[in-house]
């Protein structure tokens, strides 16, 4: 079965110019911070990307507000990077709500899963628990494939030849912001993929089944290991769920304050 693929290690070690406030060096380390991060969609990695991501944002939107950027943006209205980081965080706003829900539909069926094999007492309740929580993993997984097309789509449509008549303090507030919107990319992507990955075995054939119904016993311990393997898995993958959660409620509220600021440059 395909699984969603990440990008890999896109996030590059980047030095911006015009290093004249310190405002600019913050946002070049907090970006670098996260390049160690992406090299994997491990679930502790994304967590701490979530959190450097918010981080990230915080410096940008400090740096778009000073006032020498205010000055140098505002020059630069009717210019087309400035269209195209508009429509690009409105766009990664509504990808992190879409994907903000995502996972919490994920802990909503966790959860009952979780309940359905803690009452189980040899009905068939957790067999059906467990048919919803495959179906909707697919789901997950269906949806997540249109996500990802449309996040690699924006990240290949940056304008980049309008830089190259830009003054130093310009191209440095760009470049930060292009950096940012990237690595936020690609941390989606990498978090869509996680959800992605399946906690449940396959099924058993039928002959496998009536194999095991003659050794009532074996079946027994073996099911009772099995589940409690399987509440192990769910209780770890809630777990991340929660991190990525909190961190994509900060992420989102910074995007909200990014985008605001952006705005905030028009009215100028």
């Amino acid at each position: 079965m395909a699984t969603v693929s990440p990008k890999p290690n896109h996030v590059r070690s980047i030095s911006l110019p015009g290093r004249s406030h310190p405002t600019i060096q913050r946002v070049e380390e907090e970006l670098n911070k996260l390049k160690s991060l992406e090299v994997s969609v491990a679930p502790a990695a994304l967590s701490n990307g979530l959190i450097g991501l918010e981080k990230s944002y915080k410096c940008i939107d400090d740096l778009l507000n000073l006032p020498q950027t205010l000055q140098a943006l505002s020059q630069s209205l009717n210019a087309k990077w400035l269209d195209d980081l508009l429509d690009k965080s409105v766009r990664l706003l509504d990808v992190c709500g879409t994907i903000r829900e995502l996972v919490s539909q994920c802990k909503d069926n966790v959860r009952d899963l979780q309940s359905s094999l803690r009452r189980r007492k040899g009905d068939s309740t957790t067999d059906d628990s467990v048919e919803r929580f495959t179906s909707f993993i697919k789901k997950i997984k269906r949806g997540a494939k249109i996500i990802v097309s449309s996040l690699k789509q924006m990240d290949q449509e940056t304008e980049v030849s309008v830089l190259l008549d830009a003054d130093q303090d310009t191209i440095a507030v760009i470049r930060a912001l292009r950096e940012a919107n990237s690595v936020c990319i690609s941390f989606f992507q990498m978090i869509l993929s996680f959800l992605c990955v399946p906690l449940l075995k396959p099924k058993p054939s039928k002959w496998s089944l009536l194999s095991r119904l003659v050794q009532k016993e074996r079946i027994a311990s073996e099911c009772q290991e099995e589940n409690m393997s399987l509440e192990t898995r769910l209780e770890t993958f809630e777990a991340y769920l929660d991190s990525f959660e909190d961190g994509l409620d900060a992420t989102f509220r910074r995007l909200i304050r990014s985008r605001s600021s952006l705005l905030n440059i028009f009215s100028c």
